[in-house]
């Protein structure tokens, strides 16, 4: 399959050639046919992307203030390298997609292989879509009617909440494609609409399906114009669809408004509001957001679930549907707004012209009507490469941002050799596997697993993933490298441990390594050669600033991420275990009571251990605290002495002969030599670096740790 991908640290826009997507769960499988590139989000992303580092922060003042605040708490080179990492990552344009099913997954109803349907995929040749974010077209509406669904569907959404009745008046400020689309679906309402904008053409558009236009470029007032259209009482309602940071279009929102009259922003505009033009007329004021209810809302648009009609009568897909039966209807033109068509192939001249021509509105990709050769789930990076079989050749499942941005290139860095890898899109593996030097690009991870060439697997996926794909891998007599957790609950745990048996018990002897990295950290390290001179009991105290992730997201659920204890806390008790050196006898956890009576997350929490040694620890796992405090912090008291590692980047001992500091100018958590250590174990055919019984111990003390959160 091919996609258009937007460079957004260089500025370039390039079509790539990857794997196809594999169908999965909710979603559909959909050969394009054709696109609609919006002219005013893609615009806004390519001159993003082209512009330099300085006016990209000039235009995100708020991620500028992130990046210093990680500055003050990880260090100068970590953050600069976390930036780099973040705009290396091409994005994917695009959101106005037609095509033909082409397959379904599980559990989606009301469609099937050969629907035409319109979506909300990118400008790919094979997209894979969640079913809540499709609808079937109307046998009369033709693909390229149907390919402004999306756009339209933003604009009845800014409607739905300005909610219009027969005879008001409105403005639409900004009749670009969205606004145009804004205008029509008013008149269809019975409502008198005027248009403002500065292009000429555009409102001779709008001025053709019925608005009343005014021009600000030329004299005109838009205040004073809009007031005579109301027959001077105010605008019923004000729907701003302009994109700029000027305050203007508010202002002058509220100031043509009649008493309590309404304006929504669906666009963007600047919001340095007067409080005396909303408050003398008690003006409404809403940000409309996308499409509709469901928007960005994860259990909606990935895990399918559809809101109740009886409470939510229009949801995304159902505003989707209400322009399709516009379109069928004749109520909605759109033909008049196509002004540009291109092949697929001959995207980067369609962008060319988007940035040179701001009258641009309708500009349509089309796509070959050939559908075979789009449908091939494994793609050659490189021609051929040769491999060291007695050395580690890795296969990789999953490349998302902590495993192209750490975990690629601590394995590149340490020389492993890397043969193929995955991930379900397709997209991601064929850009990180090209850069990396992959040789092969996939979205079967079952041919990574049993591929004879490949004797190591690294598993970066979600959670609920890695207990299966560690199993598998064991079974095929793979050395496996599974970043955390191992499991999410005890019944997956006691797969992992079956596997692992049963591959040992066979002759075979294949090593598990959990990404335990911060064991491997030079501060670490230094740490445990101190703690070993004392055979003592050791009191530790592990403060963990978290920071705070939406209950929604995918980590928190119990399902899929496991929650944030058994996500990323696993970490904490590992460290511990491994500087205690001793084994967990017993483990308590409390989680902070809420007065919230939604808070489900288990991410205020603190964990008490005990060790057969005697010594005990607690993990402090906090997300209420605040960003500008570093993350981490590790205190560890024996024998009269304390050693405190701050943030991974200041090691301080107090009380210790010959030891008092010990700094770095970059912040490292072992990444890079928990990596080495993993090769090297297996270029020597030694054990794996950390014993596997340990890996087993910490993911049950783990495990048992979040269930009696979940039973508080």
């Amino acid at each position: 399959m091919k996609q258009i991908l937007q460079d957004m640290a260089k500025g370039g826009s390039s079509i790539i050639e990857s794997p196809s997507p594999r169908a999965s769960k909710g979603h559909l499988l959909i050969n394009t046919t054709t696109t609609l590139i919006s002219a005013g989000t893609e615009r806004m992303l390519v001159n993003f992307g082209r512009a330099s580092l300085i006016d990209k922060a000039r235009q995100q003042p708020d991620k500028v203030k992130m990046v210093l605040e990680k500055v003050q708490t990880d260090g100068l080179m970590t953050t600069v390298d976390a930036v780099k990492s973040k705009l290396s990552q091409p994005l994917p344009l695009g959101y106005c997609n037609v095509g033909i099913v082409n397959s379904i997954g599980s559990n989606v109803d009301g469609f099937k292989s050969g629907d035409r349907v319109v979506s909300n995929g990118p400008h790919a040749d094979v997209v894979r879509v969640g079913k809540n974010l499709c609808a079937k077209i109307p046998d009369n509406v033709t693909d390229e009617e149907a390919v402004f669904t999306v756009v339209a569907s933003i604009g009845l959404q800014g409607i739905r909440l300005a909610n219009p009745t027969l005879g008001e008046v409105f403005v639409v400020i900004g009749v670009g494609l969205i606004g145009l689309l804004t205008v029509q679906m008013l008149k269809a309402q019975g409502c008198r609409v005027m248009a403002i904008d500065f292009d000429d053409s555009k409102l001779t558009l709008a001025e053709q399906y019925g608005a009343e236009i005014c021009n600000p470029s030329e004299g005109e007032d838009p205040v004073a114009a809009a007031m005579m259209f109301s027959r001077g009482i105010g605008v019923d309602s004000v729907i701003i669809t302009a994109s700029t940071k000027s305050n203007d279009p508010v202002t002058q929102a509220a100031r043509m408004s009649r008493k309590r009259g309404r304006i929504v922003l669906v666009g963007v505009a600047g919001l340095e509001l007067n409080r005396a033009d909303f408050y003398e007329k008690e003006l409404s004021f809403q940000v409309s957001c996308s499409y509709g209810p469901g928007r960005y809302d994860s259990n909606y648009e990935k895990q399918g679930n559809d809101y109740p009609v009886g409470f939510v009568r229009w949801t995304e897909q159902r505003n989707f549907e209400a322009i399709l039966d516009l379109m069928s209807s004749g109520k909605l033109d759109v033909s008049s707004l196509i002004t540009h068509r291109f092949k697929f192939e001959a995207a980067a001249d369609a962008y060319e012209l988007l940035s040179i021509n701001k009258s641009a509105l309708g500009i349509l990709l089309e796509y070959d009507s050939i559908y075979e050769g789009r449908h091939i789930p494994n793609i050659k990076l490189i021609k051929e490469k040769e491999y060291h079989k007695s050395l580690p050749i890795l296969g990789f499942i999953g490349a998302g941002n902590y495993a192209s941005r750490m975990l690629i290139p601590a394995f590149k860095n340490a020389g492993a050799q890397f043969h193929s890898i995955a991930t379900s899109s397709g997209v991601n593996s064929a850009i990180h596997g090209a850069k990396s030097g992959f040789a092969e690009a996939t979205t079967d991870t079952e041919s990574i697993i049993n591929n004879p060439d490949i004797n190591t697997i690294v598993i970066v996926t979600r959670h609920n993933s890695h207990a299966y794909l560690v199993a598998e891998s064991l079974k095929a007599n793979k050395n496996v490298f599974v970043e955390k957790p191992l499991a999410i609950n005890l019944k997956e745990l006691s797969d992992v441990k079956e596997a692992y048996k049963n591959s040992h018990s066979s002759g075979n002897s294949p090593r598990l390594m959990v990404g335990f990295n911060r064991r491997f950290s030079p501060h670490v390290q230094k740490m445990k050669k101190l703690l070993d001179t004392s055979k003592e009991a050791k009191a530790f105290i592990m403060t963990v600033n978290a920071g705070s992730i939406p209950a929604d997201h995918w980590t928190q659920n119990n399902e899929i991420g496991g929650g944030r204890i058994i996500g990323e806390a696993c970490h904490f008790i590992d460290l511990m275990r491994y500087l205690a050196d001793s084994k967990i006898v017993s483990v308590q956890a409390r989680r902070m009571e809420s007065n919230v009576s939604v808070d489900i997350t288990e991410d205020k929490a603190v964990i008490v251990l005990g060790f057969e040694d005697g010594s005990f620890g607690a993990i402090h796992y906090l997300a209420n605290g605040a960003s500008s405090f570093p993350k981490e912090r590790i205190e560890v008291f024996v024998s009269g002495k304390v050693l405190q590692l701050d943030n991974f980047v200041k090691l301080k001992g107090y009380g210790w002969k010959g030891f008092k500091k010990m700094n770095l100018w970059k912040q490292d958590k072992g990444q890079s030599l928990c990596v080495v250590a993993l090769l090297d174990s297996i270029k020597s055919a030694q054990a794996a670096p950390i014993p596997v019984e340990e890996l087993f111990e910490v993911a049950q003390i783990t495990i048992e740790a979040a269930e009696q959160l979940r039973k508080q």
